[in-house]
């Protein structure tokens, strides 16, 4: 994490998608950025126009609220979690079903993919955390060690190592290289509460957000916290690293959003979203493009114009997620 210049994040115009039939869970943008998933409490994952707010595709199919969603990195398949206990693989092209992953006992919580989008990883109430294949939708591996829910995962970018969160309050570390047992080889602890988010920076540092309103960044290879991000008065939600790593949003369950200097661990600027909101009423843009404002079931957009940093925020139980496109 070396220094650099860094700019400030713009906020060009917040946008609102309220066709949301229940809460929004989890959201996630396509590698291009052009499209928003997101899943709703209702059942369903909404496919979304990023730049007009398009609702593209209302997608049933799940038989419980659906609880994540993502895109795999080379966006040509989309991940869908319920707590039906199954995983639901999508064709990003025509947003139809390929594929139904069952093996879960229980709610799965999250679902992540390899950087070659070949495997997938999901985890959930069942403690348990699933390795899949897939093209075939096979299971791969199982991998058990965590005390409590799973709720949180993501591939190192070397894809050799998998990081899952838990509420058991420990981040564990599963080895995926060929031959290797199904233990976990390392388990990092310091963070008080539940494990509520994960993320990899592109050198392979691991970010992860807490109900004890803290950020550790860790060195994983060390097992050592680098540094320790404190400032959230509310459960930490969700968390993205800057493409060159210097930087960190996060946002919890409030009305802030928070950018890091991930080498000073200083807080460099607060969004609030409900000025934001305030500000930009006037040329908020609500479903088909008509005059919006926020309501229970409604998720905004919040982002420039041109190129650079979205962020995802939920209205309902006060919960934001931050991504990066």
């Amino acid at each position: 994490m070396n220094s650099g210049t860094r700019g400030k994040l713009a906020v060009g115009r917040v946008k609102f998608f309220g066709r949301h039939r229940g809460e929004v869970n989890s959201s996630a943008f396509s590698p291009d950025g052009q499209r928003l998933l997101t899943a709703s409490e209702d059942g369903c994952v909404y496919g979304w126009e990023t730049q007009s707010g398009r609702l593209l595709w209302r997608l049933g199919g799940h038989k419980g609220p659906v609880r994540f969603c993502r895109f795999s990195p080379d966006g040509r398949l989309f991940a869908s979690t319920s707590c039906d206990r199954t995983i639901r693989l999508w064709d990003a092209a025509d947003a139809k079903c390929l594929q139904v992953l069952k093996g879960h006992q229980r709610s799965v919580e999250t679902v992540s993919f390899s950087h070659d989008s070949k495997q997938l990883a999901s985890g959930g109430w069942d403690k348990r955390v699933m390795l899949w294949e897939v093209q075939s939708g096979q299971v791969l591996r199982h991998f058990v060690g965590h005390r409590d829910s799973v709720q949180s995962s993501d591939f190192a970018p070397s894809s050799d190592c998998l990081a899952t969160g838990s509420w058991d309050s420990t981040i564990r570390m599963w080895d995926l290289r060929a031959g290797t047992p199904g233990i976990f080889h390392q388990k990092l602890e310091g963070q008080r509460g539940n494990i509520s988010c994960l993320c990899y920076s592109p050198s392979g540092l691991l970010a992860s957000g807490s109900w004890d309103k803290t950020i550790h960044i860790w060195k994983p290879s060390m097992r050592s916290v680098l540094i320790q991000l404190k400032g959230h008065i509310t459960w930490v939600k969700s968390i993205a690293f800057s493409p060159d790593e210097q930087q960190l949003a996060s946002a919890g369950y409030s009305h802030m959003v928070k950018v890091w200097d991930c080498n000073t661990g200083k807080c460099t600027e607060t969004l609030k979203v409900r000025s934001m909101a305030k500000a930009n009423k006037g040329a908020v843009e609500g479903p088909l493009g008509s005059p919006a404002t926020p309501g229970p079931n409604t998720m905004l957009l919040a982002g420039s114009s041109e190129r650079g940093p979205c962020l995802c925020l939920y209205a309902r139980r006060e919960t934001l997620s931050v991504w990066s496109c």
